[in-house]
Order: C-alpha cells, then sequence, then structure tokens
C-alpha cells in the first residue's frame, strides 16, 4: 500500500473530510468563534457586512477563510486541468435561489457545515437542522425525478472564468490592506477570528481539498438519498467524527438544546429554515461551500449563485431576518415561507417537459 492506494477517491475524500474535521476544529481553538469552526454562510455574512452591504456592527469582518475556499480551488482546478470555464444556466432564478439559502441559513444561524459543527460541538440543536436539510433533499429529489432542470450549461470565454477568483483577490487585498471604508467588528461574532494567515492558509487549504474530492455538505444526502452512493457522503461523515473527536480532546463539546453559542432553540424554525436551505441547494446543485468551490473552477452559475448569498446576507441584516440567541425575528420566519414557496416553484415549473 503505497500513495496511490491512500490518494483512491474514496479514501481521499474520507482524508479530506477528516483535516477538513480537524482544522474546524482548531480555528475555533485559534480565534473562530466557538462551534463555527468553518461557516460558509456565517463567513459569507462577514464579507458582506465588512464591505458595508450591511451595518449589523457585531458581524463585520473580511474573513479570509472566504477568498481562501475560492482560490484554493482555483490553484487545485488550474493545477489538476479542470479549470472550466462556463455558464448561461437559469442566472437569474440561481441568485434568488442563492439568496434565499442565505436567509434560511440566517434564521437558523448556520449553513450545512456549521449544522455539523454545532452537534459536534454538543449542541444538539444540529439535530433538528439536519433533518430540516435531509427533508429539503427529498423535497428536491423529488424535483429532479420529476425533470427538474436550471438549463444547460455553456462553455464561455477563459476570461470569464478569472473573474470569481480575481474578485476574491481583490478582496483578500482589502482584507490585507484594511483601507478606511472596510468594516471591522469591535465586539461580537466578526470580532473573534484567529490571524489573518491562519484563516487564509486554513481557506486554501478546505479550498484544494474540497475541489479535488467534489466534497458537498449537501449533495452527500442527496446521493445518498437518490441513487444510495456514499461516496459524498463518506466525506461529511469523515468531517463531524473528525470535528467531534477533535472537540472532545480539546474540551470544547458541551451538550445541550439551550444556551449554546451564536444559537436559538426553537426546533420548529430550525428545521424549516434549514429545509429551504436543503431544498434551495438541492435545485442548485451543492451546498454554498460547494458553490464557492465551483465558482473557483471557473463555473460562472456557482459564481452568480455565490453573489446570490452576498447579497441574500446583506438584504437579511438589512430587513431583520436573521435569528439571535433569543430565537427567530418577527421577520424571519415569513422570509422562510417566501423562499420555501419561490424554491418550490422553481422545482415545479423549470424542468425538461421532454
Amino acid at each position: 500500500m503505497g500513495l496511490s492506494w491512500l490518494l483512491a477517491p474514496k479514501r481521499l475524500i474520507i482524508l479530506a473530510g477528516i483535516i477538513c474535521g480537524v482544522v474546524a476544529a482548531m480555528l475555533v481553538e485559534w480565534g473562530n468563534p466557538a462551534n463555527m469552526g468553518i461557516c460558509a454562510a456565517c463567513f459569507q455574512r462577514d464579507v458582506a457586512g465588512g464591505l458595508g452591504l450591511h451595518r449589523a456592527g457585531a458581524v463585520q469582518y473580511l474573513r479570509p477563510e472566504i477568498m481562501g475556499f475560492v482560490l484554493g480551488a482555483f490553484a487545485s482546478s488550474f493545477a489538476f486541468r479542470e479549470f472550466r470555464p462556463r455558464g448561461g444556466s437559469s442566472p437569474l432564478v440561481r441568485f434568488l435561489l442563492g439568496g434565499f439559502v442565505m436567509i434560511g441559513a440566517l434564521v437558523f444561524l448556520g449553513c450545512p457545515v456549521r449544522a455539523l459543527l454545532r452537534l459536534a460541538g454538543g449542541d444538539l440543536n444540529g439535530i433538528t437542522a439536519l433533518a430540516g436539510i435531509i427533508f429539503g433533499v427529498i423535497l428536491g429529489i423529488f424535483f429532479l425525478k420529476r425533470g427538474f432542470n436550471l438549463g444547460r450549461s455553456y462553455k464561455i470565454e477563459s476570461l470569464a472564468g478569472w473573474v470569481m477568483p480575481a474578485l476574491m483577490f481583490g478582496v483578500l487585498l482589502l482584507a490585507i490592506f484594511t483601507p478606511s471604508f472596510i468594516f471591522e467588528s469591535e465586539k461580537g461574532p466578526g470580532s473573534l477570528h484567529p490571524a489573518l494567515g491562519i484563516s487564509l492558509a486554513a481557506g486554501l487549504g478546505v479550498g484544494f481539498l474540497a475541489q479535488r474530492t467534489r466534497l458537498c455538505f449537501v449533495g452527500g444526502w442527496r446521493d445518498l438519498v437518490l441513487i444510495r452512493d456514499t461516496y459524498l457522503f463518506s466525506g461529511i461523515a469523515a468531517f463531524f467524527l473528525a470535528a467531534l473527536v477533535a472537540n472532545l480532546v480539546l474540551g470544547n463539546v458541551h451538550w445541550g438544546f439551550e444556551g449554546q453559542p451564536i444559537a436559538h432553540d426553537n426546533h420548529l424554525w430550525n428545521f424549516f429554515s434549514m429545509t429551504l436551505v436543503g431544498l434551495g441547494a438541492t435545485l442548485l446543485g451543492g451546498c454554498p461551500l460547494r458553490q464557492m468551490i465551483l465558482s473557483g473552477e471557473g463555473d460562472n452559475d456557482a459564481g452568480v449563485t455565490f453573489l446570490g448569498l452576498i447579497v441574500g446576507a446583506a438584504v437579511a441584516h438589512n430587513f431583520l431576518l436573521p435569528s439571535s440567541a433569543a430565537g427567530p425575528s418577527d421577520w424571519g420566519p415569513i422570509a422562510v415561507i417566501v423562499g420555501l414557496a419561490f424554491a418550490v416553484g422553481v422545482g415545479l415549473i423549470m424542468r425538461d417537459r421532454g
């Protein structure tokens, strides 16, 4: 057994899941908020705040992990000749779905990655969230079986594929030099982070591994239910177990539903908000993390979805939609219902009738 045995696809995704799970646990130890070593939605929200797209002072920071995810995926795809600029598949619908996925994530207070990390940190509300994700995936599979299709992507000019990596490099420069127009939280979750170099290195590594393995925290559930394929799910399971073991070693596991960090225990809206995330991500073809990875490969459709997630975070905070430790806001559940209606409508209408 040599290196080729270890790098076989099924073993590589398990190894990637283990590495990413440990990195997520260590990022908390190095400074990220509790149970938030990696959270695509939360970090995108902080980036939106750092750019001034919303003015929620507690969640404003240009998190280098986000730029690292895209640039790591770009480096991996370029190195392995998988950088393929493409686009043209219902961009406006993808943008809006991305926005609603973000709203669902902020009502729960976490993306599918953080749902696992919250559970790995002892937050049992992650169980309700995972149930919601799986239910949303099952709804999405129903539409897939009925011929749901957002349309074909086409090969586009190579330069267009460089846009999102170049944009993320520009945002990284803003994070490094922090000009006066960039916002940074002085308290709250946005003020908690490791040194920039540590965050960037973690993001680059996760982005590289996620691109090589196609790691997806919604796609794994989809493939398991739809075609009984365990490839992607094995990465999810390895990630969770590695994060749990690392948290146990570090003493960062505190079991319970109440009083968990940056969380609430309203089970009803934890379930339905993550149903929206699971359904939206299934229709989009990947979770928020996966969309960033695809955008690094030159996928402009994923890039549009990524921008939809960023704008969704800004809209959510500007219209007081995110939850707090006290529970869902007055308007958050209504936005989730609207998002579910939109996603179901897209699933019913946009299908191949051939």
